[in-house]
This record gives structure tokens, sequence and C-alpha cells, in this order.
């Protein structure tokens, strides 16, 4: 008798019910030998960040994307160290069941592998991260293996990497041609053997992302690379319809929070010019 597909035998357990125990690095390395896929949203503080946690995601990125979606910056290169180390404290404070995973933002590890460890310890020690995420592949691999000789667990990232915005002129799908589909596919191998416990995929073709997948030991996580990675992760302004402005043709919007926000604004607005706002019940006796 055959054996169905991969992609076909595959489960979630997150979509079953919220877990009762902590997800971490090994965790999720058992989920991909079990076949179970895993979520991953990004956060930048603590209401939202409580709400993941409580409906069972399964990993919190505090993403150096709050550059684009929390401070309205056109690309995530200006973000700082400091400013991913406070918002990944709110979130971790947050945090009962999900893995929290700080980015490393754009000059906090590409100078040499002892500052790269200096800022995954302050990510770490004042930010309250469980493991950190760094873009690059093969380049990055020394800096990958001097952080995790500290004991700090490593997220890779690699294909179309935010940070290399203009080296790759813009935000370009990577991986298509036999030349840059090597590229990537020897960049998701370096990750591996340099000790990261995950990698992620992103703006790379599906079959490409699959090959990986299958090729790799450590779990995959997509964004913009098909349904057979091991895990999914979305940008949380874009999930909830928050966004400003163009949203990638990979993104599901699971809600339209940006009407209601600005309907709720208007009706405040209307009743206090309205002297309906506040009334007798919200008034002091």
């Amino acid at each position: 008798m055959s054996t169905p597909p991969r992609s076909e035998t595959r489960k979630s357990a997150s979509a079953e019910s919220p877990r009762e125990h902590r997800t971490t690095v090994r965790s999720l390395g058992a989920r991909k030998r079990r076949g179970e896929r895993f979520t991953m949203l990004t956060a930048y503080d603590y209401p939202f960040a409580r709400i993941f946690d409580e409906v069972g995601i399964d990993v919190l990125l505090v993403g150096d994307s709050l550059g684009n979606v929390v401070q309205g910056l056109d690309n995530t290169l200006p973000v700082t160290l400091d400013e991913v180390v406070y918002h990944t404290r709110m979130v971790a404070r947050a945090a009962r069941r999900a893995l929290v995973v700080g980015d490393m933002p754009f000059g906090s590890y590409q100078v040499c592998a002892e500052d790269a460890l200096r800022s995954a310890v302050r990510l770490v020690k004042d930010g309250g991260a469980h493991a950190v995420k760094l873009e690059g592949g093969l380049g990055a691999a020394a800096t990958i293996r001097r952080i995790v000789g500290a004991e700090i667990p490593v997220m890779g990232h690699v294909g179309l990497t935010p940070q290399a915005i203009h080296r790759m002129g813009g935000y370009r799908v990577q991986g298509r041609g036999e030349a840059e589909r090597s590229r990537v596919l020897g960049d998701a191998h370096a990750v591996e053997d340099a000790g990261a416990f995950a990698v992620v995929l992103e703006g790379m073709p599906a079959d490409l992302a699959g090959e990986i997948t299958e090729r790799l030991g450590i779990p995959t996580i997509g964004i913009g690379a098909g349904v057979r990675c091991d895990g999914q992760v979305l940008v949380m302004h874009d999930m909830l319809g928050l966004s400003d402005g163009f949203a990638p043709s990979f993104v599901k919007q699971y809600a339209s929070l940006g009407p209601l926000v600005a309907q709720a604004a208007r009706s405040f607005a209307d009743d206090v010019a309205n002297g309906k706002f506040p009334g007798p019940e919200h008034s002091y006796r």
C-alpha cells in the first residue's frame, strides 16, 4: 500500500487546543519528527502577546518588523537593539506557553561574532527571550555557531531577508533559477550545520521550501514559502487587518480590525461632541 504524501498526513496540534506546557526548541524538533505543524506570530506588546499565548500560538516572534508596523518606517534597517529588547520584555511577560524569540536587528550581529553574542545575551538577559533570530545563511554560520556555543538557541532566516533589501534590490522572491536555488539550499544547510534549532524560509518558490523542509532535520517556518514547511508565521498586523498600505500576496487576513477600530474612534468622538459621553453611569457620585 502506498504511503500518502507527507503534506497530506500532517496535522496541527495548536489548532486542536492550547497546550498546557511551554513550547521549547526541543519540543518543536519533536513535532517536526511527528509531522505536526506549528504556528508563529509576531507580537510587540503585552495585550496581544497574552491573547496569542492563551489561544495556543506556539512561538511569539518579536520581529524587527516592528519598524514597519509599529514605527511606520519603510524598512527594518533603522530598528535598534534597545527597541527590540524593550518590546521583547513586554511579550515575555505575557507568555506562559509560547516560545519567545527576539529578532536581532540590523547592525547588532554583522560586525563580528563577539558583538553578535553580546546582542544575543541582552535579548535573553534583559528582554527575557528564550531564543534569538538572525538573518543570513552561509555568511552568518560562524555567528550562529558562536551564539549557540554560549547556550543561546538561534533561529535562522534564509531566502528573502529584509535586512538585505538594498543588496536584493527590493523585496524580491529568492531561489528562482538553478544558481539561486542552489544558493538558498546551501544557506539552509549552513544554518542547520551551525547549530540553529529552526529556520525561517521567506519569499521563495513553494517547491524549494518543500525540498528544504524534507532535507533538513530542524523545523522550517514558512512565510511566503508554501504549505510544506513545518510551521507558518505571519506578521500580526497583516493577519488582523491593521496594516497600512500594501499587503504581500502570501498574507491571509483573518480579521479586519482596522475599520472596526476606526468606527469605534468615530463613535467616541461623536458621543463626546454630542454630550453623550460620559453619561451618569460613567460618572462618580
